[in-house]
Order: C-alpha cells, then sequence, then structure tokens
C-alpha cells in the first residue's frame, strides 16, 4: 500500500499524514506501507523495501542491538500503548545517514493482531517545529506581553494568560466581547486619523497591511482607578489559502515611556514662552502651554513693580507688595477637551485628592511673581519628574519676565526723556496755527529721535522743523535733544534754511555735536545719518523758504487745480546730516491765506503693509478733506498709521499758514541823508496814530531814530524802513539798508560822544537783532503798547 502526501511542509505539524514519511508495519515486523515521503526521507523505493523486515530497514546505526523489538506481536503487550517517539539515524542506500524521528503508535487489525504505523521526520525539522511550539506555548503562558486574537466580526476570540490577568477576567467571560464594550472609555492617542479600535482593526483586515506602534489610553481593567498607555501593533490572521481569520493584537504598556516623551516634548515647546516683551503676553504663553498637558489650571501672577519697569524685591525679603494676575487657563475653558477624553496629558492614572504646585518666578534672588498649578482628578499628583519640569518652566519663564521688566524700565525712560526733551509749550505764533503728534513704536524698538519744533524769529517769521534721529531707545532720545538743541541756537541767528543745515552738517560730522573726535575713540555718533526739514515761513509776504537733509518733502493744499487739493512739495532733497559731498539748497514757495502744511517723518507714511507713495496718498486724501479742526485732522492721520505696523516712532507738525493783513503793515524807502531821519520819526508817528498804538510812540520814535540814523551813517544804500503790527499789539520796527557790517552793542564812556544807539535801543525793547540777506542786512526791534522807559537813561551824563 503507497500512502500518498502533500509536498508541503512550511510551518505545520511535522507528522502531519500529508507531509510526513509514513511506514506501515504488520505484525510480523515487515514493512507493507511505504509513502512518496518515506521514499524521499530515506532514499528507497517502495519496491525495494517493501515486505523486508522494518528492523533492517529502519535500522539505527548507532544501536548495536535490535532496538525495533517492540514491533514484533510478541513484544506487543510491552510496548507502550500510545506509541512512542524515539531519534533514530537511519543509513540510506547511498551510503549516507539521515537522522530522524520516529514516531511510532499502534493500530488495531481484525485478523493479523496488533499492527504499527511510524511516521518519520527529519530531525532538524521535528527540533524546528517543537522550538516554535515551545515558543507558542510560552506566549499563551509565560509571555509578559498581551496578546490578543479578534474575529472576523472585531470581537474577542482568544486572549494569552497576560491579558487575563492583567484584566481580572474569568474563563470564557470576555469571549465574543466587542472592545468597544470592554473598554468604552479608551482612546487612540496615536497616530491621527483613527477615531476607535475598530476602524484599526477594519483597517488591518482590508488591507492584509499590519499597523504597529497604535498609542492607545484607556483605564485598565475597567472601571479602576488607573489610566493607562499601551502601544498595540495589528496584523491579520489567515489560512493556509490566504483566507483571513481574524487580527492579533500585542499590547506594551508604554505609561512611564509616553509620560516621559510628554515631558521632553512640552520642554521642547519652552521655546515658545517669551515671543514678545510683554509681561501679559508672556504669561498667556506659559499658561497655553502648560494646559492641559501638564496641569489642569494654572494662575500667573506677576509683582507690580515688575510691570511698573522697578526693581522687583529680592526672594529673602517679604513677598512682593503686590501681585497681579496676568493669565488664567483651566480645563473648563471652551477650547479644550475635558474629561476622559483629553488625550496626550501628563499624570494620566487618577487619584482621589486634589494636588497644587505653587512655584516662585525667580531670577537670581529677585522674586517677580509666582505661578500656581492644580490638578485634580483623576488626574495624579504631581511627582517629581512633573516637578523638574514646572520649575525648568518656570524659570524660563522668569528669564522672559524679567527681559520684559528691563524693557518696560528702558522704554519709560526713553519716553520720559524724549518727553522731556521734546517741546513741552511751543510758543503760538500769530502767522500761523499748528497741531502736532509723536507717536513711539510699540513694538520691542521703542522709542526713537523723531522730533519737531516751532520757532519764533524776527520780523514775525516762524521756524518749522520736523526731524528723525536714526536707531531707538536712550541714545536716539539723547541725540534728537541735542540736534534740536543746536537747530534752535542756530534758527537764533536767523540764518536761511539751507544755511542753517550746512552748519548743522558740520557739527554733526565730528562725530559728537560740538565736540571733536579724540584719538582712539572710534564710537559714531547717532545723529550720523539723521534727516532734518527747516522751513522758515514769513505771514508778511506769504513765502515759506525751506530745504532738507534727506528728508521727506512735506504735504500743501492748494497746490493742484482743486482749491483743497492736496501734495507733496518738490524741495531739494540734500544728504542726511554728517555724510557730506553735496550742498543744501533752498527753494521758496508762495502760499495762499489758509493753506495747510503737514511736515512728518517716514513713519507715518511707511510702514510694512505700505510703501511711501501709498501712505502720502493717504495723507493727501486726509488733509484735503481736513475740516477747520487741526487737532481732529492729526488724529486722522495717526488712525492711518494705526491701520499698518507701529514698527517706527513717528512725529507729525499740521500748520495752518496765514497772512499778515495789508493794514498791519508800512514801509517806506529813506534817502541816505541824515536829514531824513526827522522825516523817519514823522512816518511813525503818524502810522502809530492810525493804528492806535499813541501810547508806543515815544518808544517806537527813540528806536526808529537810532536805527536810521545807525544805517545812513555806517550802511550803504538803500536804506528801508518798515513797521509791522502784530495781533498781539506786538510792535516790529525793522531798519534795512545794503550793508553787511554787523553792529556791537557797547557802553559808551563819559567823554565819549557817540555809542550809545544800540545801547538805547536795547534798553528800550524787548529784543532786537540783525538778519542778513542776499540784498544786505536788517535791524530789527520789537516793542509794546506802553513800553516804559528806564529812569537811568534819563540820568546817563
Amino acid at each position: 500500500m503507497a500512502i500518498q502526501a502533500s509536498h508541503e511542509a512550511g510551518r505545520r505539524n511535522p507528522f502531519d499524514t500529508t507531509t510526513a514519511a509514513v511506514v506501515v508495519v504488520d505484525a510480523h515486523g515487515r514493512l507493507t506501507g511505504w509513502n512518496p515521503a518515506a521514499r524521499s526521507l530515506y532514499g528507497a523505493d517502495a519496491p525495494d523495501v517493501l515486505g523486508r523486515p522494518v528492523n533492517e530497514v529502519l535500522r539505527d546505526v548507532r544501536s548495536q542491538g535490535e532496538s525495533l523489538q517492540p514491533f514484533t506481536a510478541a513484544a506487543a503487550p510491552g510496548a507502550p500503548a500510545g506509541g512512542w517517539i524515539e531519534n533514530r539515524t537511519v543509513r540510506r542506500p547511498d551510503g549516507s545517514s539521515v537522522e530522524t524521528v520516529l514516531r511510532v503508535f499502534p493500530v488495531e487489525q481484525d485478523r493479523e493482531g496488533a499492527a504499527w504505523v511510524v511516521m518519520a521526520v527529519a530531525g532538524d525539522r521535528y527540533r524546528e517545529w517543537m522550538t516554535d511550539q515551545s515558543m507558542l506555548s510560552g506566549l499563551f503562558t509565560q509571555f509578559p506581553v498581551a496578546l490578543t486574537v479578534y474575529g472576523m466580526d472585531a470581537r474577542l476570540r482568544w486572549v494569552n494568560d497576560a491579558v487575563r490577568e492583567g484584566m481580572g477576567w474569568h474563563a470564557g467571560e470576555w469571549v465574543g466581547q466587542a472592545i468597544g464594550a470592554l473598554f468604552p472609555h479608551g482612546a487612540i492617542l496615536s497616530p491621527p486619523g483613527y477615531h476607535a479600535m475598530e476602524e484599526v482593526l477594519e483597517e488591518v483586515l482590508r488591507s492584509g497591511e499590519p499597523l504597529l506602534d497604535i498609542h492607545w489610553r484607556g483605564q485598565v481593567p475597567e472601571g479602576s482607578a488607573q489610566y493607562r498607555v499601551f502601544s498595540c501593533s495589528y496584523f491579520r490572521l489567515q489560512d493556509d489559502a490566504g483566507h483571513p481569520l481574524g487580527v492579533c493584537e500585542t499590547a506594551v504598556e508604554i505609561t512611564e515611556r509616553y509620560e516621559a516623551q510628554a515631558r521632553l516634548a512640552l520642554l521642547s515647546r519652552a521655546s515658545g514662552i517669551g515671543t514678545t516683551l510683554d509681561v501679559r503676553q508672556t504669561a498667556e504663553e506659559l499658561a497655553e502651554l502648560v494646559v492641559p498637558d501638564l496641569a489642569d489650571s494654572v494662575r500667573v501672577e506677576v509683582a507690580e513693580s515688575v510691570l511698573a519697569g522697578e526693581a522687583a524685591p529680592l526672594a529673602a525679603s517679604d513677598a512682593p507688595g503686590g501681585l497681579r494676575l496676568m493669565a488664567q487657563r483651566t480645563m473648563s475653558d471652551p477650547s479644550i477637551a475635558q474629561g476622559d477624553r483629553v488625550l496626550g496629558v501628563i499624570g494620566s492614572r487618577s487619584t482621589s485628592a486634589n494636588d497644587l504646585l505653587a512655584l516662585p518666578l525667580l531670577l537670581g534672588d529677585t522674586l517677580l511673581g509666582k505661578v500656581t498649578l492644580l490638578r485634580q482628578q483623576p488626574r495624579a499628583p504631581f511627582n517629581e519628574a512633573d516637578r523638574a519640569l514646572a520649575g525648568e518652566l518656570a524659570s524660563r519663564t522668569a528669564v522672559c519676565v524679567d527681559n520684559a521688566r528691563r524693557y518696560i524700565r528702558e522704554r519709560a525712560t526713553a519716553l520720559k526723556l524724549q518727553h522731556e526733551l521734546l517741546p513741552q509749550a511751543l510758543p503760538q505764533p500769530n502767522g500761523i496755527g499748528f497741531a502736532h503728534r509723536y507717536v513711539p513704536a510699540t513694538g520691542p524698538l521703542g522709542v526713537g529721535g523723531d522730533w519737531y519744533d516751532v520757532i519764533p524769529l524776527s520780523g514775525a517769521r516762524v521756524g518749522l522743523v520736523v526731524g528723525d534721529v536714526v536707531g531707538r531707545g536712550v541714545d536716539a532720545a539723547a541725540t534728537m535733544g541735542r540736534l534740536r538743541t543746536s537747530v534752535r541756537a542756530l534758527a537764533a541767528l536767523d540764518l536761511p534754511p539751507d544755511e542753517l543745515l550746512t552748519r548743522l552738517d558740520d557739527l554733526v560730522g565730528q562725530a559728537r555735536i560740538g565736540i571733536h573726535r579724540t584719538p582712539g575713540d572710534e564710537r559714531d555718533d547717532r545723529a550720523l545719518g539723521a534727516t532734518c526739514l527747516y522751513a522758515v515761513y514769513d505771514p508778511a509776504s506769504r513765502t515759506c523758504v525751506m530745504a532738507s537733509a534727506g528728508h521727506l518733502p512735506p504735504v500743501a493744499t492748494g497746490r493742484g487745480p482743486g482749491a483743497r487739493q492736496a501734495e507733496p512739495l518738490e524741495v531739494p532733497t540734500g544728504p542726511p546730516l554728517g555724510i557730506g559731498g553735496l550742498p543744501f539748497e533752498s527753494v521758496e514757495f508762495e502760499f495762499a491765506e489758509g493753506t495747510l502744511l503737514a511736515l512728518f517723518t517716514d513713519g507715518m507714511v511707511e510702514a510694512r503693509s505700505r510703501d511711501v507713495e501709498e501712505g502720502m496718498a493717504d495723507l493727501c486724501r486726509v488733509l484735503e478733506a481736513s475740516t477747520d479742526s487741526l487737532q481732529g485732522t492729526c488724529d486722522e492721520v495717526v488712525s492711518l498709521r494705526s491701520q499698518g505696523s507701529a514698527e517706527d516712532d513717528a512725529a507729525l507738525l499740521l500748520v495752518r499758514l496765514h497772512a499778515l493783513p495789508e493794514t498791519s503793515m508800512a514801509s517806506w524807502q529813506i534817502a541816505s541823508d541824515p536829514a531824513e531821519v526827522a522825516a523817519a520819526r514823522a512816518h511813525v508817528r503818524k502810522k502809530l496814530q492810525e493804528w492806535g498804538l499813541d501810547d508806543a510812540a515815544f518808544v517806537a520814535e527813540l528806536v526808529v531814530s537810532e536805527l536810521v540814523t545807525n544805517a545812513i551813517r555806517y550802511g550803504s544804500p538803500p536804506v528801508g524802513l518798515r513797521l509791522l503790527r502784530d495781533v498781539d499789539r506786538t510792535l516790529i520796527c525793522e531798519v534795512s539798508d545794503g550793508g553787511h557790517t554787523s553792529p556791537h552793542l557797547r557802553r559808551a564812556g563819559n567823554e565819549d560822544e557817540g555809542g550809545r544807539g544800540l545801547f538805547l535801543v536795547a534798553q528800550l525793547t524787548r529784543m532786537w537783532g540783525t538778519r542778513y540777506g542776499r540784498q544786505g542786512k536788517t535791524i530789527w526791534a520789537e516793542t509794546g503798547p506802553g513800553q516804559e522807559v528806564p529812569l537811568e537813561l534819563f540820568s546817563m551824563e
């Protein structure tokens, strides 16, 4: 009888009748069956071995005696009832040896008595199979990793001892249960895209591809006070034909490792604290970081002294006099998931008690505030690792808060300095109306060096200044103060705008205003590269002369076809201060009554979100639609700036230009003859009578007499006399001639016949001075009605 067997071995039982070598032995010990697998194993054909004694064919070459005695009928009663297994090395017909394992068991026969079936496999294959069996047995009974098998319906079919012991299940009570019913509060932490474990099982069954390292969190066993995290992997089970049978799950607890990784990830995100120099924003960033990952709620409080930029108290001293709440965040916030559905938190094991952790915001010995963290059930109390992490976050926050405190202090100092150096109460010349704004940068750049000024000049004229210093902070503000003072000093000399900028440029070019650079001092002056625009408006002639040192041109209304159309003026732009190389040029404009003139720095029209051209166009639109309220127009211009970014500070000076009425001016040409001095006094007396200033006539006649006499005697023709009456009844007397020699005030001796003229002028007037023009010079003096004559003048000998 020949037995056919499958040629497939694989990992199946080696004693499977379809693959094993099968030998049949009758009661007399002779071979009666030999299948193809036996032929392949022992190298002998069935006709060569059938009928021969089994002791001869399967003789163990390692044994000296007969080892197959139990195959005989007489020995059968002594053989093991269920058969036996033995190892035997058999010599093949080709002379080679093969190590085999025999499984021998008796077969009942009707007539011949006992017969035997011998199943033989190669020794190495048997040992490999036994190793697999031992490994599977260990997985079932000894392996600590949880193994679970789910059927095609995603219900539990089999679990190993580790699962039963860990869950406390009794035999059979879990069979057929769905995972959702066994763990209703479980949740997948990662990877994203899976919301329930049933989705994972369906994906593995469908694709046949394993899914590895799925992080799952839940109460294990269900109903316990433990939230545990597992790393689960899934692969499909299938039969020999490739048909799926179910899914096998392996699960390893990684709670401690997962939370350690969560702490590390949280610490790596700590760089998001302190992105700005704002204390409240820093506190909000800390609160957002720790809730819910580290705590259920948090309070961040900062000392009032820190918010004021003052030095905070030492940690060893009493607590700060006052703490202000900067940030508070809890799990009850709508933006945060609540309860058991919170994923990826640290301290997921539950506890019956609350836990509070209060940490000081310390920087060295300086106490800046405190951070309070709270956990509530079902989370675990803070352990040492959590406390260390919270301490590190508090330390980083303290550094950021201290940086913000220093910034607040420096910004407050710069703002105060800027405020003190900018004009506190600008004079109000009668020829103009004006409004002004200074807007510091809102970002970390802080205060800059932008400034403006209004300077009264002789002859009812007014100087208008706007400038911008390179850089930010206290240094820029201090430099602005130096430049403003220098401009005022130079303006007092009645210099034309181009000459004033030239002299200012010379000062800046010395690396320090008014101070020469010393050997080894390589620090550049912050005034180097500053821009400035200086304009002089004369209400008598309605002309304005201006020059620019690298500054943006002003914008004026009434320059286009429309009466209110505004556009930038064409002003020659010289180099910034201190650069040198090119001269400064002045340009003169004539403006109509009521013209609105805007002088500004680049921060008012330029931002990251808009270029200069767009900002200038917006400014022109606001000026065209402006009302009589200069303050309101200023506010509108500043609001345009706030629509962009406030990366730079800005200064704005809006000026409404007015003309001096013709009825308030009078002028005469005086011949270069001393006899004409009396006529000049007569002209003044008559005009003052027309203006109703009779009480100012006596002083005015004395002043005009002295100035005209000096012009005729020491100057050059032509000689002119002009009277200006300002709206506040200030009387301005101006005498001009073609000479360029400046008179000097001196005290005459008792024996001197002259030299008292300018001294008398200085005593009788509020102020006086000399200004030069292209055609000569002008000596001016200001007096008012009721000007008293000092008595000592009458006692002069």
